[in-house]
């Protein structure tokens, strides 16, 4: 990580230079790779769908009630925790000119109540959290929330790819991983995140034309070809 370039990804999007890259070579945009990271990172991080969709529904009404000026009041994370999460949530995905972070989508909400609900996974979130501020302090002097974006990059640019990684920065490669996992399951399964998508989910089709041309093309198959039906007896 050299500096906080802004560079157009494959998409047409705008991505940060190294800040927000989660390939190796960077051939990838920022948004195409967390997309596919959540497609498995539920499995990764030992969290079923059902529990997440239960986590959005009181997601969504604890941010409705903070549109009536409710403040959240986190049941896990610390105030320290909450401060990190919101911060290092919006490296993994922070806004862009076609959808807004990861905290725009309630993703640190939506981590408060996984976390709350999956006792299992508490271990490895508060450890890891340590871990960062532990880092932060002995690299920086000061915490995660306390460095700067440069050394945010030059910490991340480390722990972000497992295959190049120091040993003996394993806890934190183990943790960052798992948190990148669940932010981008959290995004990608938010409102916000549904509509980056564009998914459109049931939508009555009045007239069925088919599969289109060049589909069938690609496939070998032709709706021309005659179906043989085997004879009895």
């Amino acid at each position: 990580m050299t500096d906080g370039r802004r560079q157009t990804a494959d998409d047409g999007r705008q991505t940060t230079d190294d800040a927000h890259r989660t390939t190796e070579d960077g051939g990838v945009g920022r948004r195409d790779v967390v997309k596919l990271l959540a497609t498995a990172s539920l499995a990764a991080v030992g969290i079923g769908a059902p529990e997440v969709a239960h986590a959005w529904e009181r997601t969504n009404a604890a941010l409705a009630r903070q549109g009536t000026g409710t403040q959240f009041a986190p049941a896990f994370f610390t105030p320290d925790e909450w401060r990190t999460v919101r911060s290092l949530v919006d490296v993994v995905i922070p806004r862009d000119d076609r959808s807004g972070s990861a905290t725009d989508a309630g993703v640190p909400e939506f981590m408060d109540f996984m976390m709350v609900e999956n006792p299992t996974s508490q271990p490895w979130m508060r450890d890891g959290l340590k871990w960062l501020g532990d880092e932060c302090r002995k690299r920086f002097g000061r915490e995660w929330t306390a460095s700067s974006a440069a050394q945010h990059r030059q910490l991340l640019n480390v722990i972000a790819f497992p295959k190049t990684a120091p040993a003996a920065l394993k806890a934190g490669v183990e943790f960052f991983s798992r948190f990148r996992d669940l932010t981008s399951s959290g995004f990608w399964t938010s409102r916000m995140g549904v509509k980056d998508l564009g998914y459109q989910g049931n939508v009555t089709v009045p007239v069925w034309s088919g599969c289109p041309e060049p589909a069938l093309t690609k496939l070998g198959v032709s709706y021309n070809i005659p179906m043989h039906v085997p004879r009895r007896g």
